[in-house]
């Protein structure tokens, strides 16, 4: 077993991203780092690296350390095997926040029965 891999290799590996491309891209803009330092996406990952991952969409920035190196793509619960999960409770709960305002604000116009209901609550329909 290799003791290092391809960064945009590893993270497309353990599911951060959908694709290595995504990944490589997220890499090379330099908002994902390594101990602290950005990473290339050829850089070499190796076990007991702590990385800084920002979301794929929405604010915020998972913390993980990596326990193991794959050498392939596997399963979710495989996946989640190899590295543990650092990130503050508080990170996860504004990326929720952030999701269900972008869903609220992207409702749309207003259906008949929502224009009924705003207008009971103007009192136009007593």
């Amino acid at each position: 077993m290799a003791d290092s891999m391809r960064a945009d290799l590893w993270l497309w590996a353990t599911r951060f991203f959908k694709t290595r491309g995504l990944a490589a891209d997220k890499c090379a803009t330099g908002k994902l780092t390594r101990n602290g330092h950005p990473v290339k996406p050829s850089s070499p990952i190796q076990p007991g690296d702590v990385l800084e991952i920002p979301f794929v969409e929405g604010p915020g920035v998972r913390n993980v350390l990596v326990k193991a190196i794959l050498q392939k793509r596997v399963s979710s619960p495989e996946a989640l095997l190899c590295y543990e999960d650092r990130t503050a409770p508080e990170v996860y709960e504004a990326l929720k926040l952030w999701q269900i305002a972008k869903q609220e604000a992207a409702k749309g116009r207003p259906t008949k029965r929502d224009r009924r209901e705003i207008d009971k609550i103007h009192g136009f329909l007593d």
